[in-house]
């Protein structure tokens, strides 16, 4: 799997995800952004016009806490149902 840039601003993060926001891990990772860069990439997958955040939403925040446009990011396919 490859990594591809990811425009922040084009990424949907569905409610449920949003919920699980913890501001104070989101400020703990930027830190260590700062001295260790984004170690993990983050998971999307294509949407309509858009990505949907499949996994790294604390990663995706701390980023743009950091004033950050872009994020590293693996495209998955959508689950089938």
């Amino acid at each position: 799997m490859r990594v591809v840039d990811v425009v922040i601003d084009k990424i949907y993060v569905p409610g449920a995800r949003q919920k699980t926001l913890d501001q104070d891990k989101v400020v703990e990772l930027a830190e260590d952004i700062l001295e260790n860069g984004l170690q993990k990439p983050i998971y999307v997958r294509l949407g309509k016009d858009r990505y949907v955040l499949q996994e790294g939403l604390h990663r995706m925040e701390a980023m743009k806490l950091l004033g950050e446009k872009i994020i590293d990011g693996h495209i998955v396919a959508a689950q089938r149902k």
